[in-house]
């Protein structure tokens, strides 16, 4: 499994899921010095903050347990940093998303998606 073009696959399944929410993505891959945030989508009211984790089924830890308080404070700080430089005065929200791939029994991969809104 190529990491870097599973990552790839999971953060575009998980940005079409949310414009089919009704949100636009306007951001993917922001980064400042604090770090990254994979996807920064809105709507009318929000402006979402998401965190992307892709992961085997098998995994020993989910992507959720993967985003753990060092985590998430990098994520706290590259969205402040964000708000700042773009103004953005909607209600932020802290999101995790889920992907996890499978095999399929014809052999082909298969992805199942978990949402998780206020992860944090």
């Amino acid at each position: 499994m190529n990491i870097g073009k599973t990552g790839a696959e999971g953060e575009k399944r998980v940005a079409n899921f949310l414009r089919k929410s009704g949100f636009s993505v306007i951001k993917r891959n922001f980064q400042s010095r604090y770090g990254e945030i994979d996807i920064i989508a809105e709507n009318d009211e929000l402006l979402l903050f998401v965190e992307v984790k892709t992961r085997k089924q098998d995994s020993l830890v989910s992507g959720a347990e993967a985003v753990d308080a060092f985590k998430q404070r990098r994520i706290l700080l590259t969205a402040n940093d964000y708000i700042a430089k773009t103004e953005n005065c909607k209600q932020p929200r802290f999101d995790i998303a889920e992907v996890i791939v499978f095999e399929k029994q014809n052999g082909e991969k298969g992805y199942k998606l978990r949402y998780i809104e206020n992860a944090f």
